[in-house]
């Protein structure tokens, strides 16, 4: 019997039965009833990947069973599996709890998510070690040395987006890449702001999205709650940048004479974070004022749009060939992408390493025909 993910598990099911195993930590059982005022258990299981619901029936033997374990207890869960427009269901299915060792490798994660984040890990580091102005080089490094172990267990959003275990640590370092890509092309921007930026700019969400050591549940803070990530951030890093200042005053005192000002490269970088949602609607308390908040502000949106739409593609119900139901908070409907032509399919239809021929007598620029052949 095959073993998922529950990312693997929603891939896979469909409206056919698809029997498999599947582990998850129980986030919440909550007892509600129907219209008929008949009780029966919503309860919510989640992993590394992704979670789903199940509803468990009055009459069914794991509606007294799964009440009598533990809230986040780690369970191993069996059955026929099935998936429409309301979510992923199961018959026949039955579960287990996970013995210590079961627990210890499913906390590691999926392999691939492991190596993923690994991977993420390793260029934040170097990114942020290669930062030249060494004041932006050393808050990187004291912020994770800090709160490193912290960081990587924090997702980037409750739902829709890097709403998983690590999924922090996959959107920061897919933004670092974008703004090295980006920078090569726009050269005048401020690569160093621009990575310190992206690093700090979700930096309160260690508060309002973070898992514990032992889990993948998130809980709930009363300053995420009653702050929110934007403010917490911005306190976080002016405290960070005081207590670096205050440290080590030999050092500071040399970078007294540095331009621009430690007072200058403060200033950007909070702001970076305080406008990085981009409008005063979506909670940012300032607009973006410099390029490198503007663009930051919309690596930000391009890598979380493109992370929903990949997640939608891969559970989305199918309206006809090619189209899938619209997901929220994504616009409309979803188009299948437009697949890659590959060098096999131009090899075989002679479309490669056959020159084109030029004649050397037409002009370039008034030449309708020759200006459709470069198409």
């Amino acid at each position: 019997m095959p073993h998922h993910t529950i990312s693997e598990l929603k891939q896979q099911t469909g409206e056919s039965p698809y029997t498999a195993t599947v582990d998850a930590q129980l986030q919440k059982c909550v007892t509600k009833t129907t219209k008929s005022n008949k009780p029966y258990l919503h309860i919510t299981l989640t992993d590394a990947t992704d979670q789903f619901s199940l509803k468990i029936w009055e009459n069914l033997p794991q509606f007294a069973t799964i009440q009598t374990i533990e809230k986040e207890a780690f369970i191993r869960l069996e059955g026929d599996w099935t998936q429409n427009q309301y979510g992923i269901d199961a018959s026949r299915w039955q579960f287990r709890l996970l013995n210590e060792g079961e627990i210890q490798n499913f906390l590691i994660g999926d392999p691939l998510t492991s190596k993923t984040q690994n991977q993420d890990w390793k260029l934040i580091l170097e990114l942020t070690t290669k930062i030249k102005d060494p004041r932006l080089n050393q808050l990187c490094a004291n912020f994770l040395n800090l709160h490193g172990d912290k960081f990587r267990r924090t997702a980037a959003a409750r739902k829709n987006h890097h709403a998983r275990r690590g999924g922090m640590l996959e959107h920061v370092a897919q933004m670092m890449r974008s703004a090295v890509a980006l920078t090569t092309v726009y050269q005048e921007l401020n690569l160093d702001l621009l990575i310190a930026g992206i690093l700090f700019h979700d930096s309160g969400k260690l508060w309002e999205n973070s898992y514990p050591e032992r889990g993948f549940t998130q809980p709930y803070d009363i300053q995420g709650e009653m702050l929110g990530h934007i403010p917490l951030g911005i306190n976080l890093v002016d405290k960070l940048w005081h207590n670096m200042l205050k440290s080590c005053v030999e050092t500071t005192e040399s970078w007294k004479k540095l331009i621009p000002t430690n007072e200058d490269v403060r200033i950007h970088l909070l702001h970076l974070i305080a406008s990085h949602h981009g409008t005063y609607e979506f909670g940012s308390p300032t607009l973006p004022r410099t390029p490198e908040a503007h663009i930051l502000h919309h690596i930000d949106n391009i890598d979380a749009k493109f992370e929903m739409m990949k997640q939608a593609y891969k559970t989305a119900p199918e309206l006809a060939p090619n189209i899938q139901e619209k997901q929220f908070p994504l616009p409309a409907n979803l188009i299948k992408p437009l697949a890659h032509i590959s060098d096999e399919m131009l090899k075989k239809n002679a479309f490669i390493d056959t020159p084109q021929k030029t004649n050397q007598n037409q002009h370039p620029q008034t030449d309708t025909h020759q200006d459709l052949d470069l198409f």
